[in-house]
């Protein structure tokens, strides 16, 4: 088979949308995904099954740094984890892209101010077809282009809830959202959050980009495609070969450019254990693959009325950032407050083994469901390993402290609004949803894998475009930002690359 100009590894959020950006361009394009498009079956909408049996997890395993394996919670499927992702498509704030002080120590600086990148946030929008509001956040950023969509409308208990925190003197704000409501509704009455999209209710990395990708004749997927190794020429300067596995026969491209968007864990694997001559892997002259590993800190928390019954569908159309830039109290940040999806007892039985059924079904549906986020600071002791076939995962926790005190404030303001009883409880490395940082850009090679369009500095023709470039988690969920910088890298190689 003729090697196209360029492979694209992976079809998640990044992998997929910088194909959207390409297309057109006259490049024969072809994208890897190791894994097969989500079925259409009657789990997709059974909580018991995706919830308490695990339906869709994958089958391998990883390790804690010292041993002990656990189940991650990343998907193989066509469209990666955005499959199952809660469609919130959020902007960095403004001062994300700054240098900012946090209770446990300093998020640096992006190599590049959000003025420069806003456009391309607006180009996401528009594709992500995000329904959204503005005028509602104070920490709103600059908008060149209004939401094409209006928001998700909340259902009554959630505008109970908006009413509620109003009353407050707070700023509850419509999240944006890829949803489109009444779709979603009539292939099935629950919520979207952690719910597999198998149809097109929900605009995910498929349903979106990718499908606008494969519209151009130039671009395949293929499907099934494991993505063992890279190779590089032999001056070590740009990569020469894909070496990858499909039915059980190794096969081999050699593409002009090689985009890896595997996300943040799996590309980082994939060039660690890469051939190289110093054994440390790939694009790695700085050390810095697989560390500054990021997943956000963040818990669930459970805001319950036993006098009021909480019989929202969907729920999730609401966030907080009052807490956002700082505690309000002339302190540090805190974070982000939004909705978790509406739970109900299978989802509870997945965390609350012992509990009777009814007990767990009350308490779901007499709660309102929330999701604090606050941002995890990068450290090049957490990180991500291999271990022959094993990887291996050293989350450091850091800024814990703005958890604590976003968990405590929320608590205040919860029983406040009526609700005397409130829960919480933290996510841990099962959930690596929001997996970013482990190859980050930057403007020096000794410190960071990738440029500020995501090129590798150590080989001309490799970029990685998904989670891993990402130098900060700051304290919202990072799907727009990665697709707006993958239409922002796109571009660059049009006109960089294509166009010579």
């Amino acid at each position: 088979m003729t090697s196209p100009d360029i492979v694209i590894i992976g079809s998640g959020v990044g992998g997929a949308t910088i194909a959207s950006g390409l297309a057109g361009s006259g490049a024969s394009i072809l994208i890897l995904e190791r894994g097969e498009p989500l079925p259409a079956t009657p789990h997709a909408r059974d909580t018991r099954s995706i919830f308490v049996d695990g339906h869709y997890r994958p089958k391998e395993m990883w390790r804690e740094a010292g041993g002990a394996a656990f189940n991650p919670g990343n998907y193989y499927y066509v469209g990666g984890n955005s499959k199952f992702y809660g469609a919130v498509l959020i902007r960095y704030r403004k001062e994300d892209f700054s240098a900012m002080e946090h209770f446990g120590g300093v998020s640096p600086a992006w190599p590049f101010s959000y003025d420069e990148f806003e456009p391309w946030y607006s180009k996401a929008e528009q594709l992500f077809r995000v329904r959204g509001t503005l005028g509602e956040d104070p920490t709103e950023p600059f908008h060149s282009i209004p939401y094409a969509y209006k928001p998700v409308p909340d259902e009554a208990p959630i505008a109970r809830a908006r009413a509620e925190l109003k009353g407050l003197g707070l700023h509850p704000a419509s999240l944006p959202l890829g949803v489109d409501i009444d779709t979603w509704l009539k292939e099935g009455k629950t919520g979207w959050d952690a719910f597999p999209n198998a149809g097109q209710g929900k605009v995910d990395a498929q349903t979106g980009p990718l499908t606008a990708a494969l519209t151009d004749p130039n671009i395949r997927l293929e499907t099934g495609a494991y993505v063992d190794y890279l190779e590089t020429a032999p001056d070590g300067k740009s990569i020469a070969a894909i070496h990858y596995v499909k039915d059980g026969s190794r096969k081999k491209l050699t593409p002009k450019l090689v985009i890896l968007s595997a996300g943040a864990v799996n590309s980082a694997v994939i060039l660690l254990r890469s051939p190289s001559p110093d054994g440390k892997g790939l694009a790695n002259r700085s050390d810095q693959v697989g560390r500054n590993f990021m997943n956000h800190n963040s818990s669930a928390m459970l805001a319950i009325d036993p006098r009021r019954r909480n019989d929202s569908v969907y729920q999730k159309t609401l966030m907080l950032n009052d807490y956002y830039l700082s505690d309000r109290k002339g302190g540090k940040p805190l974070g982000n407050v939004q909705l978790l999806g509406k739970i109900d007892g299978n989802m509870l039985r997945a965390n609350v083994k012992l509990a009777p059924k009814f007990a767990l079904d009350y308490m779901a549906g007499h709660a309102v469901d929330w999701y604090l986020m606050c941002e995890d600071l990068p450290d090049p002791e957490s990180r991500i390993m291999v271990d022959g076939k094993d990887i291996v995962m050293q989350w450091r926790r850091s800024n814990m402290q703005s958890l604590d005190g976003l968990t405590k404030v929320m608590r205040e303001h919860f029983r406040a609004c009526g609700y005397p009883i409130v829960l919480s409880r933290p996510f841990d490395k099962r959930t690596p949803s929001h997996q970013c940082g482990t190859v980050r850009m930057g403007t020096d090679p000794a410190t960071s894998p990738l440029d500020p369009f995501c090129r590798a500095f150590d080989h001309q023709n490799l970029f990685v475009v998904d989670g891993g470039f990402l130098p900060t988690s700051a304290a919202v969920n990072p799907a727009l930002s990665i697709a707006a910088q993958a239409l922002r890298v796109a571009g660059h190689i049009r006109k960089n690359e294509l166009a010579a």
